[in-house]
């Protein structure tokens, strides 16, 4: 027997009733507070690297109230 409570997604039927926060909600809050996404893809044969490639992103909204870090106001 387990020990933790069960979770919706460990029943082996579908899910019954909403799960979670509507996908707009939660984008709205990702892009309220913005978020950083990175890694890494290696391709390799036999243990020998021959591709690497990093992403790093950082992903935010604009909000006209606060101020550009730039002394002229960007570059638009």
């Amino acid at each position: 027997m387990s020990a933790h409570a069960p979770v919706p997604w460990d029943t082996p039927g579908p899910l019954a009733g909403p799960l979670g926060v509507p996908l707009v909600d939660l984008l709205d809050r990702v892009l309220s507070t913005g978020v950083v996404v990175s890694g890494d893809l290696v391709i390799a044969i036999a243990d020998v690297p021959l591709v690497r490639l990093s992403l790093h992103a950082l992903l935010s909204s604009v909000s006209e109230r606060m101020p550009a870090p730039w002394a002229d106001g960007g570059p638009l």
